[in-house]
């Protein structure tokens, strides 16, 4: 049994301890903190009705790398392409599909991922010079052609990408805006752009003085889907 001074010596030995124990996990082993967030996957594909679970991981001061399970809150920039859940981020496409940019945010810092949705149930679609609802379209294995003249001006065609809906009502859909128009230049000379403004129709442009030649523009839609426009520049 301990008393007296010895009693006052083992307390006063025990608050040291338990100080010095403090310090050396506060002090030398501080938190590791983190310094990035990222979304996985980068570059999401997501079927309209069939939910995705998006993933955040964080970056730490240690250049580890771990899920963040906890304590992130999700966005989308189109609610109207893409929704998803503030907390679970659990996407879902809306609509006819288009694409929207996925936020996560943790502990003050964010990271982002470029998602693209598309209609799982469609396998092809055609391509037409107008406006949605235009008849003047491709036509099963040949593509739509446009016959434009650089010579003396900048010439400009709208097209639209539109299918038959396998599903209910309605019984077309405006894929335009929802597909990525690519152009590969044939000659390599002269600037051909396809500039989408965020709305259907689609408008094609050719620069003044591009080398004459067939141009293509190939448009993609969803994981698999795809067309072809021909610009032959005269």
């Amino acid at each position: 049994m301990l008393t007296g001074r010895k009693l006052e010596l083992t307390v006063a030995f025990a608050v040291l301890l338990a100080l010095a124990f403090g310090v050396s996990c506060k002090g030398f082993f501080p938190k590791n903190t983190l310094t990035a967030v990222t979304i996985q996957p980068p570059s999401p594909q997501i079927a309209v009705g069939t939910p995705q679970t998006l993933q955040a991981w964080g970056t730490y001061q240690d250049n580890s790398r771990a899920q963040i399970t906890s304590g992130v809150q999700w966005t989308s920039s189109d609610s109207n392409v893409l929704q998803i859940g503030l907390t679970s981020g659990v996407a879902t496409g809306e609509g006819a599909g288009g694409s929207a940019t996925v936020t996560a945010s943790a502990e003050g810092l964010s990271g982002t991922a470029s998602a693209t949705v598309y209609l799982g149930s469609i396998t092809s679609f055609e391509l037409c010079t107008g406006t949605f609802g235009s008849t003047a379209c491709s036509s099963g294995a040949n593509p739509l052609v446009w016959n434009a003249n650089a010579a003396n001006s900048t010439p400009s065609q709208s097209f639209v990408a539109q299918a038959t809906n396998p599903a209910p009502p309605p019984p077309t859909i405006d894929l335009t805006t929802a597909s990525t128009w690519t152009v590969v230049a044939q000659p390599a000379t002269g600037t051909i752009s396809c500039i989408n403004s965020g709305a259907s129709p689609e408008t094609c442009s050719v620069t003044q003085g591009a080398s004459p030649g067939t141009y293509t523009v190939t448009v993609t839609y969803g994981t698999s889907s795809s067309a072809t426009l021909s610009i032959i520049v005269n």
